[in-house]
């Protein structure tokens, strides 16, 4: 749990080890219980457990209120799809109102659903009406284009058939004749025909489908729309045919209404006079205008209605979901035999008992109870869970630390530590003090955002990137320190801190690939000498540097790890953990890598010309050899031997002495705690076991412990050597592009904000992760602890109110 802490910056003293905890009980009456959970949900303080896990959700007193507010969270839920859906605004941060009984929102609620049910499914009432007028508005047009052709050609034949005087009776022409009366043109055949639209996918199909189903006697005429419609079923945007099917006969016209409901299509009814048509059409548009007024204004209500929920809705919500919070706490906890007071237990920090204590007398008195809440508090073998107090600077880095595990209770934190050791040992990697000024600007862009950002959505990247904004302004800070000791800036040395210590010779050395150069001056005052860049000793130098430098960070960084594990010992009282893991240990590692650093030192020193790895390898192989002029100091031999006794001493001293000592306490112990024990003051608690090992209870198993202490020795061994090896990669992630320049300024930019910018960030980032929680971390980490998880009303999210 992360608390502001004041709203400082700087890490609390007490970040080193958990907050004291204890387990507390309260004895509440029923009449102030909803005001003391209520209270006690404000300060966030107590982590409740959970007395009635043998009961069902259903069975529980107050499942009947947690379905209520599941109800008016249902309806919250409604009315925000119905703001989204409309376009309407809300607040995210609720109005300053008066209290409001949830009853009272309840009935409000209903209301508000019930009134904008009506609206929504008189609109929709309108809308389809006004969709099906268009549609037929649509027919109208385009059907009364294929009577008006047929009529045309009508009047033409008539023309000519005037013009050849032809007898009177003749004269008549129908829109569609019998193909056996076409020489007899007195022989009129009555059709049947029907109008609609159908959409236009599927136009061909039914087209082909009509004409197998009447054998050929039917008659159809398409017209594509240039618009697409609004199908009144479906609401959706359609490309349709306008169709007109003509026919004869009573069961043609069956087939023709089955296909065209089965192909989608929307008949409406269509006249054949055409003064008829363009009254028809007249009404229609009319109906449509009168439609289109009423939808209008019914916008315009729902409109209204949703922007006055948009105003309550966050605080309605928040009400909503503080109430079902309490009702779900009261579900925990177990009710007295007399029924007039309810239990509850749960763990809090020490610090926090005056402020329970004050929020318990305010419930009582606010309720107008009689009798007041009881605290006291218990004693249990049970380990409590880990509390850290953070800020919003540290909260980031402890985030870090708690991905690999939670701390057990009061064991030792490496969150204080890991604010100056992640950052720096990411700078080993990134150092360019140009690329650190790039993260450094975006990372004070975010800083500034602050309050702006707070709180938002802004994708799973850009909220991951403002969570750790504070990790990420250290990391910029070492990486320009760390770029200005390298002397690089976008991979390009500059003289920053006067000229450099070398100048050449004669002429020849200018060439950067040429050697020549003397010493003038003294050594260059920080960092490295910019004329080491681009000749033919760069790399043998840098490397050299830079892999010494990573193998002393680690030994450092390892070292540290191994004293933790002695404070815990220490704190705990562990005698065993200090005898048989921490001194062992600590003459294994520096045995080997803790000497590897002292002749780094040494040979840097002295400058001396002699081959450390050989002295590193022999020292294994041939210890009793000479060294002859890899010898760095007097009497090396004999204690390179000495310190090569005592690591392999070291090994079996890990081993096998703390599994028979253990097994020998166990046969020597007796008694037990009982589970609870009351404690007369709460000050009582505080000079008690602070941490009583939960799994003393179980049987012990030698097998397990020798099994367990073998695994841990072997890893601890083989990972001084593997260990070591990662650190070398903060010297191998280090390269140079100075290549890019060459390409152009265009190619520079991308390549520095898509490459080393994001993936050498994330590159360098990583490998810090990495060393922080295997190399360092578990040598006295044990991250088997259970985050502290109070009922806060600060810290509920978005829940899922499904129930």
């Amino acid at each position: 749990m992360a608390e502001d802490g004041g709203g400082g910056w700087f890490p609390p003293m007490d970040l080193f080890r958990s907050e004291p905890m204890h387990l507390v009980q309260l004895i509440i009456p029923i009449e102030s219980v909803h005001s003391t959970i209520s209270y006690l949900g404000d300060i966030g303080l107590i982590q409740f457990k959970d007395l009635n896990a043998d009961k069902s959700p259903f069975q529980r007193t107050y499942a009947s209120q947690i379905k209520r507010c599941g109800e008016m969270a249902r309806k919250l839920r409604f009315f925000k799809d119905q703001m989204s859906k409309a376009g309407t605004t809300w607040s995210l941060k609720p109005n300053i109102l008066a209290d409001i009984h949830l009853d009272d929102v309840e009935l409000r609620l209903g209301e508000l659903e019930a009134e904008l049910i009506e609206i929504n499914t008189n609109n929709e009432k309108l809308q389809r009406s006004y969709n099906e007028l268009t549609e037929y508005k649509l027919v109208l047009i385009k059907a009364g284009e294929f009577f008006k052709a047929a009529q045309n050609i009508a009047t033409a034949k008539q023309r000519e058939f005037s013009s050849n005087k032809l007898p009177a009776e003749s004269l008549t022409i129908p829109l569609l004749k019998d193909d056996e009366s076409e020489n007899d043109l007195s022989k009129q055949v009555k059709l049947g025909f029907l109008t609609g639209l159908v959409p236009k996918e599927k136009a061909m199909a039914f087209e082909r489908i009509l004409f197998r189903a009447t054998r050929g006697n039917v008659f159809l005429r398409q017209a594509p729309l240039e618009e697409p419609v609004v199908d009144p079923t479906s609401g959706q945007k359609v490309q349709k045919n306008v169709f007109a099917v003509f026919f004869s006969g009573e069961r043609v016209k069956s087939k023709v209404v089955k296909i065209s409901d089965a192909f989608g299509a929307n008949r409406y009814p269509f006249a054949e006079d055409l003064a008829k048509q363009s009254q028809i059409l007249k009404e229609v548009s009319g109906r449509i205008s009168e439609l289109k007024m009423t939808i209008h204004a019914g916008l315009l209500h729902q409109g209204t209605l949703l922007q006055k929920i948009g105003e309550q809705h966050e605080h309605w919500n928040q009400v909503v979901r503080k109430e079902k919070a309490i009702y779900h706490i009261l579900n925990m906890l177990s009710i007295d035999v007399t029924k007039k007071c309810l239990v509850a237990e749960g763990w809090s920090p020490v610090y926090a008992t005056k402020r329970i204590r004050h929020a318990l007398r305010k419930a009582a008195i606010d309720s107008s109870s009689q009798v007041g809440s009881i605290f006291r508090v218990l004693h249990t073998k049970k380990l409590p869970p880990t509390f850290f107090r953070t800020n919003k600077f540290t909260e980031s880095f402890q985030a870090i630390v708690d991905a690999y595990g939670v701390a057990r209770y009061q064991e030792a934190n490496p969150g204080v530590y890991t604010v100056v050791t992640f950052p720096f040992l990411f700078a080993v990697m990134f150092g360019d003090w140009g690329h650190g000024i790039c993260l450094l600007l975006a990372t004070l862009y975010l800083i500034s955002k602050e309050k702006k950002f707070y709180g938002q959505k802004l994708g799973d990247i850009v909220e991951m990137t403002f969570g750790g904004r504070y990790v990420i302004l250290l990391m910029s800070l070492f990486s320009i320190y760390t770029g200005l000791i390298y002397n690089e800036f976008f991979s390009v040395p500059f003289e920053l801190f006067g000229p450099s210590a070398y100048a050449c010779r004669d002429d020849s050395c200018r060439d950067a690939t040429t050697i020549g150069s003397i010493k003038v001056r003294d050594t260059y005052p920080f960092g490295v000498d910019p004329i080491w860049h681009g000749t033919r000793s760069e790399l043998p130098f840098l490397n050299s540097l830079k892999m010494k430098m990573s193998i002393l960070i680690g030994v450092a960084q390892m070292n540290l790890g191994i004293i933790l594990s002695f404070v815990n010992a220490l704190y705990f009282r562990n005698s065993l953990n200090i005898w048989f893991q921490f001194i062992p240990q600590m003459i294994f590692l520096n045995g080997l890598f803790g000497y590897l650093s002292l002749l780094i030192i040494a040979k840097w020193y002295t400058g001396s010309k002699a081959d450390l790895y050989h002295i590193m390898i022999y020292m294994f192989l041939s210890p009793t050899d000479d060294l002859g002029e890899n010898q760095l100091f007097n009497n090396q031999k004999t204690i390179q031997i000495g310190l090569l006794l005592l690591s392999l001493i070291a090994v079996p001293w890990m081993l096998f002495p703390k599994p028979f000592i253990l097994k020998s306490q166990h046969n020597l112990r007796h008694g037990d705690i009982d589970e609870y024990e009351l404690l007369e003051d709460i000050d009582d608690s505080l000079h008690g076991e602070a941490n009583v090992d939960s799994e003393g209870d179980h049987e012990f198993e030698f097998s397990e412990v020798f099994v367990h202490q073998l695994i841990h020795t072997i890893e601890f061994v083989l990972g001084a050597v593997s260990n070591t090896a990662s650190y070398l990669r903060l010297w191998a992630l280090r390269y140079n592009n100075v290549v890019i320049l060459i390409i152009g300024i265009v190619v520079f930019i991308f390549a520095t904000a898509g490459v080393l910018l994001v993936m050498e960030t994330l590159s360098a980032f990583l490998h810090a992760l990495r060393l922080h929680w295997v190399e360092f971390q578990n040598k006295f980490y044990g991250g088997n602890g259970h985050q502290f998880r109070p009922f806060s009303f600060q810290l509920l999210g978005n829940e899922d109110e499904s129930t």
